[in-house]
C-alpha cells in the first residue's frame, strides 16, 4: 500500500511539472499578451504548488499510517481469574494424591500471574514452581522434554547453567486458539512425572475457556 501511494504521488507530481514546462514554452510575444500570460501563469503555478503539496501530504500520511501499523503487535493473555482457576485445579489434583505442592502460573513472557502453596508444602516449592513455569514459557516446551534434551553430553546441556533454568518435569505450556498464553509449573510431588500430571490437570480445567 505504501509503495502504491508513493508511485501515485510521483506520477501526479511528474504530470504537474510537465504541464508547467509546456506552459513556459508557449510564452506569447507581444507585451500585452505577456502581461496576461504572466498573470495566468502565476495563478496556475500557485494552484499547481498547492496540488503538489496536497499530493505529498496524502502520500506522507499513508506512509506514516503504514509504519504505525507495523510498529506494534498484539498478543493474547490469560485473565487473572483463569490463571487462578488453573492453579487451584492443579493444587487440588495433587492434594487428592496426598501431595503438598506449590503452583505457579506465568504469562507468555514468564511473568508470574498466580502463585499458590498448599498448607504443608516446602518453602522451596514456590521458587521451583515459578522457575518451572518460566522455563516452559521461555523455551516454548515442557520442562520434562528440556530435562531429557539437556542431559550431560548433549548439545543443549549448557542451558543448565542458567540460574533460572529448571530441568525437571512439572512445567507445561498453556495454549489456546493456536496461541501461547503462558505456562503452569508445579513443585512438591514425588518426582517430575507426578508434578507434570498435576500441571496437566490444571490446564485441562480451563481448556474449554481457551479454545476460541
Amino acid at each position: 500500500m505504501k509503495l502504491q501511494r508513493a508511485s501515485w504521488a510521483h506520477h501526479q507530481i511528474f504530470t504537474v511539472l510537465i504541464w508547467r514546462t509546456a506552459c513556459a514554452q508557449r510564452r506569447p510575444r507581444s507585451p500585452g499578451h505577456i502581461r496576461n500570460w504572466r498573470s495566468r501563469t502565476q495563478s496556475t503555478f500557485g494552484s499547481s504548488m498547492r496540488k503538489i503539496f496536497s499530493i505529498l501530504l496524502l502520500a506522507g500520511n499513508g506512509a506514516s499510517l503504514g509504519f504505525a501499523q507495523e510498529a506494534t503487535f498484539s498478543t493474547r493473555a490469560l485473565t487473572p481469574e483463569t490463571a487462578l482457576t488453573a492453579a487451584k485445579a492443579a493444587m487440588e489434583h495433587c492434594r487428592k494424591q496426598g501431595f503438598q505442592v506449590g503452583v505457579a502460573v506465568v504469562d507468555r513472557s514468564g511473568v508470574p500471574q498466580v502463585i499458590l502453596r498448599d498448607r504443608f508444602a516446602g518453602a522451596h516449592t514456590v521458587e521451583v514452581a515459578v522457575s518451572k513455569a518460566w522455563t516452559a514459557a521461555s523455551f516454548r516446551t515442557s520442562t520434562s522434554a528440556l530435562a531429557a534434551e539437556t542431559q550431560p553430553g548433549k548439545a543443549m546441556s549448557g542451558l543448565r547453567s542458567h540460574p533460572r533454568f529448571m530441568a525437571a518435569g512439572g512445567g507445561l505450556l498453556i495454549e489456546g486458539g493456536g496461541s501461547l498464553l503462558g505456562a503452569l509449573g508445579v513443585s512438591g510431588a514425588p518426582g517430575g512425572d507426578a508434578d507434570e500430571a498435576c500441571a496437566r490437570a490444571g490446564i485441562q480445567a480451563v481448556a474449554d475457556l481457551l479454545e476460541f
